[in-house]
């Protein structure tokens, strides 16, 4: 929460309010599941989270029955020495483990005991999970945890495998990731906020019984964003490229946001114009990579009495996916670049 995807277009005015609303279905979901843990592995808040939101959040937390929700702060909202984490008092099935050192909640009810610490820095070079092997509190163990690279507490699976835990539910990367199947695994993030989080984005559902974690990922995100390639040949005009990209989005769907590349060539006489082409307002951007599909016997012909056309002529005829065909068609438009300056 908190994240401000994309400001500036059209539908990122409604974005954060749509983030929230995700995060409610998911405690309906425990609700109606009866789900016994809710485990959040960092990153609630995209930024340090306002009084008002904790309280928000908590409340949503407080409408569960069955469910005991555990939590650590990670990068993006770690605490701060003036972080509302520290003096917020969560209802009484809510469980955070906001201390810098690793520390443990037991839920003997359900034989389960849940690991974590939080992060007081946005930066942790430290290999600190390597030292944070399970107490063996209970019959089944399980770490939160939160990063994964170089300047957010490095990993190695080896490492993580040899910790004694029977799960560990991470956070930190964007997209779901499994390390270690039904072992280690990445949730993700449950909506995309960034236009590089491409992919599906949801959350991990699983379970423990007798010793055995089973686990699945669940698509659920209300939007995606797609990298959506569109091959445009040198029939395709202004009007029809609009058409051509509207049909697309529908049929990929008009919920998602769209970074759109056109590729191929097209007419020798077109410039397409894409300052205005977003029939939905969910296209975050257009980039034009077609290239002027030139006739090269009727350039030759035109310029037969200058470098241009004797340049053609030397190349001779060749197939359009030859290398041949690419280095006459890189020289003929320097060529031409050069004759318009």
């Amino acid at each position: 929460m908190g994240a401000k995807a994309d400001a500036g277009k059209k539908y990122s005015a409604n974005r954060g309010e749509e983030i929230w609303e995700s995060f409610a279905k998911i405690i309906d979901i425990c609700e109606k599941k009866e789900t016994d843990l809710l485990l959040i592995a960092g990153d609630l808040f995209h930024r340090q989270p306002l009084l008002r939101e904790l309280k928000e959040v908590d409340y949503l937390f407080s409408k569960l029955t069955k469910t005991k929700v555990v939590f650590i702060a990670g990068n993006h909202d770690y605490i701060k020495w003036n972080s509302y984490y520290r003096t917020f008092r969560w209802s009484k099935n809510v469980f955070p483990l906001l201390s810098d050192r690793l520390g443990c909640v037991e839920f003997k009810e359900h034989e389960t005991a849940v690991y974590g610490f939080s992060y007081y820095q946005r930066e942790i070079t430290e290999r600190k999970y390597a030292k944070a092997k399970a107490w063996k509190k209970q019959k089944n163990e399980i770490l939160l945890a939160h990063g994964g690279d170089e300047k957010h507490i490095p990993i190695n699976r080896n490492e993580l495998i040899s910790l004694g835990y029977d799960y560990i539910a991470f956070g930190h990367i964007h997209k779901p990731i499994t390390i270690e199947e039904n072992k280690i695994v990445y949730s993700g993030a449950l909506e995309p906020i960034d236009k590089n989080d491409v992919g599906l984005h949801g959350y991990i559902e699983g379970e423990i019984e007798d010793g055995k974690v089973q686990t699945k990922f669940v698509p659920f995100a209300m939007r995606e964003y797609v990298h959506m390639h569109l091959e445009i040949d040198d029939t395709v005009t202004n009007m029809q490229l609009k058409e051509i990209i509207r049909d697309s989005i529908e049929e990929r769907g008009i919920k998602n946001i769209y970074k759109i590349l056109l590729c191929g060539f097209r007419n020798a006489d077109i410039e397409f114009d894409v300052s205005n082409t977003d029939p939905f307002g969910n296209i975050l951007e257009i980039v034009d990579e077609t290239k002027p599909a030139y006739r090269f016997e009727k350039l030759k012909e035109k310029n037969k009495d200058n470098l241009l056309g004797k340049y053609i002529e030397s190349i001779g005829d060749c197939e359009s996916d030859s290398l041949e065909y690419m280095a006459l068609y890189e020289g003929v438009e320097a060529l031409l670049e050069t004759k318009k300056g």
